[in-house]
């Protein structure tokens, strides 16, 4: 980030697991040229004048990096560990390599083990494998984290049975993946300028809100703005746009917020 540039948050994936257009979908979004209905997987990009950190890192990581001109990364938050959020992570091998040094990761133990797991080779000591990511864990809890001047709220959240994190940067929230947001959690997503919140469809998922399901969230809560991310095929953007309520949008690839 530029010195002395106001901090902010750009969405760079706003879609769902597998992606809008889905593979061998013809639908009438998956066929869109309309550029608001193409979604990347989820990913964001905080820029402070402390540096750069990501939120999750989706399949498309290098893409959503060239295409958002990221050269420098001063670290990764995680929200969980499922594929469309940790699976590009060896994409972080350049800024490792520019910087000389290791990538911190912010994130939970389960999701430590995850990749680890997920990317061995990473944590291989090894005299034929130079190629890897340098990676650093970090633990997230329930405290606020202080990382690149911005003040930084982990917000547990659930995802179907699953325990995740959302977080909270200033008056800017950002949870995806939810389908349940516990009584203690409540409280930290009060008097938000901005809330992103996941909405995957109109109908009802397991393990995600739905469009409906989310304005109840919003309602309750009463962001000054909200978006809605995670989105799936089955939302066209003008037309979905056309029946939310004043104030609420769906979030698309690009879209940014100043901190």
């Amino acid at each position: 980030m530029t010195p002395g540039k106001s901090p902010s948050l750009t969405m760079l994936g706003t879609g769902t697991s597998m992606g809008v257009p889905m593979i061998g979908c013809d639908c009438a979004v998956c066929t869109s040229t309309d550029p608001h209905n193409h979604r990347y997987r989820s990913g964001v990009l905080l820029e402070a004048p402390g540096g750069n950190l990501l939120i999750d890192t989706s399949q498309e990581l290098r893409l959503q990096l060239i295409r958002a001109g990221v050269h420098q990364l001063s670290g990764v938050l995680y929200t969980h560990a499922h594929a469309d959020h940790i699976m590009g992570l060896d994409d972080l091998r350049i800024f490792g390599f520019r910087q000389k040094g290791p990538i911190p990761l912010y994130c939970e133990e389960v999701v430590e083990s995850a990749i680890r797991r997920t990317f061995s080779y990473a944590f291989l000591q090894s005299e034929t494998l130079h190629s890897k990511p340098q990676l650093e864990f970090r633990r997230v809890a329930a405290e606020p984290l202080q990382v690149c001047g911005l003040n930084i709220q982990p917000i547990r959240l659930i995802h179907g049975t699953l325990p995740i994190l959302g977080y909270r940067i200033g008056n800017v929230a950002f949870c995806t993946d939810v389908s349940h947001i516990p009584d203690e959690s409540w409280g930290l997503l009060r008097d938000l300028d901005v809330l992103i919140l996941g909405a995957i469809r109109h109908e009802p998922h397991p393990t995600h809100f739905s469009v409906g399901q989310a304005l109840e969230v919003i309602a309750e809560l009463r962001p000054r703005k909200a978006y809605l991310t995670h989105i799936s095929h089955t939302l066209e953007h003008t037309e979905t746009n056309r029946h939310l309520p004043d104030k609420v949008e769906l979030a698309y690839d690009g879209l940014r917020v100043m901190l």
